[in-house]
């Protein structure tokens, strides 16, 4: 099979979450069990971090990888939904996995995972855990997919948990209030494994602190914890004022990121102390202040500041051209949008401030698993807008769309795909004018194709 038959076969054998939706879905570990048996458990080979949250989780798990990489460590990353390519996926030092590795791995496993009709993210799961074991990697950042409990990442024994935060989103599978779903989360929380909570609720840090009792695991909650004491727009990405590494520029962009900033800086300490009992120094760390640190400040300032080249990271405050200004991002959900609105509109103003002819276009579309209205909501009513729905099943049909948004007061004309809507954008704007392309990791995922 050739590469591009090679992902046919995996999508249609193993359906995808992101092509098929809740049908792809498969509650509980036992093909996962069967697949890491089969294979000789290969996690085992190599250290990991377990990341979980409802938003933040890529960006927190690949700044994880940057820092690693920049300790001078193999870094194995496996993250998703892919963009572009699915070899995006899985990644060892920012390298994305070789196609005749996909090819290999189906050819040669296939009569062995057929009979057990896995889902697509367990067998990708599979395969990533192998790849890196192949690989020789040091350690692995692991991104859950779902969840966290039954997740079938969950079968690693991490030395750091991450749970970046909590709201509402795949409520079907993970409960309708914030208690449940964070008990969800915190099913990833291990028997003496230390864990840092970015972001919570009063009704979510009850949870975490008592999985966390029981577990006798180490808490750290973040937002007890400001390093981060300030953040602000620079160029592409954000600047950071620190109360332990100064200033740090950092590659990505919008406002959420000083949130997913001061959740990996809480994850230095626990991570440095985890790291060193596994005979992994991460560096000369004090065992209990990491202000006190040798050489610490400049892998943590090369990493935030290459976080993109060196891990591959795109489509997070990405800007994709400067005249006019565009910029894309797959924030998603309504805890996502409430973060992307107020930035949209505030980057829209500072344009204006600079030409009072800049005018605010906005391409967007969503799937159908989300709280469409409440983010419609949250979206500004003075931006011209081109409505689209991007190349999965799950998408809102754009007259749909377009019908529900007119309802909200936002007005806008239909195109069927991303690129046509796009285009269009382009071809209507001036160089003043502000372009932003979102809505769905699947409407950015079109757009950088």
């Amino acid at each position: 099979m050739t590469y591009f038959e090679t992902l046919a076969y995996l999508y249609n054998a193993a359906p995808a979450f992101e092509k098929v939706g809740a049908g792809a879905y498969k509650e509980g570990l036992s093909n996962t069990l069967a697949l890491d048996e089969h294979f000789g458990h290969p996690h085992r080979r190599y250290h990991t971090i377990h990341v979980a949250g409802t938003n933040g989780k890529g960006s927190v798990s690949h700044t994880l990888a940057a820092l690693l990489q920049a300790a001078g460590y193999r870094v194995g990353l496996y993250t998703s939904p892919h963009l572009v390519d699915f070899n995006e996926r899985i990644r060892v030092n920012g390298k994305p996995i070789e196609h005749e590795y996909v090819i290999g791995f189906v050819e040669k496993e296939r009569s062995f995972f057929e009979p057990l009709h896995p889902s697509f993210f367990e067998l990708t799961t599979a395969m990533a855990f192998k790849y890196f074991a192949d690989s020789a990697v040091d350690i692995a950042v692991v991104e859950v997919g779902l969840g966290g409990r039954l997740d079938c990442t969950n079968i690693i024994n991490p030395l750091l948990s991450v749970i970046t935060n909590i709201s509402f989103d795949h409520t079907a599978f993970l409960g309708t209030t914030l208690s449940q779903i964070s008990t969800e989360k915190a099913g990833i929380i291990k028997e003496g494994v230390p864990v840092v909570i970015g972001e919570h609720t009063g009704e979510t840090r009850v949870v975490f602190e008592r999985v966390a009792a029981e577990k006798e695991a180490p808490i750290i909650f973040a937002q007890d914890n400001r390093y981060v004491e300030s953040s602000e727009e620079e160029n592409a990405g954000r600047l950071y004022k620190t109360n332990c590494f100064g200033v740090l520029h950092g590659a990505l962009g919008g406002d959420c990121q000083e949130k997913n900033m001061n959740t990996v800086l809480n994850c230095l300490l626990p991570l440095a102390r985890a790291m060193r009992r596994a005979g992994l120094p991460l560096l000369k760390i004090d065992a209990d202040n990491q202000c006190k640190v040798t050489g610490l400040m400049d892998v943590v300032r090369k990493a935030v500041e290459g976080v993109v080249d060196m891990t591959g990271l795109c489509g997070r405050w990405q800007t994709i051209s400067a005249r006019p200004l565009a910029i894309c991002d797959t924030g998603h959900n309504l805890a996502g949008w409430q973060y992307l609105a107020k930035q949209i509109v505030n980057t829209a103003i500072r344009k204006k401030k600079e030409n009072p002819l800049s005018q605010l276009r906005i391409v967007f579309g969503m799937v159908d698993d989300k709280d469409v209205d409440s983010v419609l909501e949250l979206l500004p009513k003075n931006a011209i807008y081109y409505f689209t729905q991007a190349s999965t099943h799950r998408a809102i049909p754009v007259v749909e769309l377009q019908r529900l948004a007119l309802s909200k007061g936002l007005k806008g004309i239909a195109y069927l795909t991303v690129k046509e809507a796009y285009d269009a954008a382009n071809a209507d704007s001036k160089d003043c004018d502000f372009i932003f392309v979102g809505g769905s990791s699947y409407v950015v995922a079109d757009l950088l194709s």
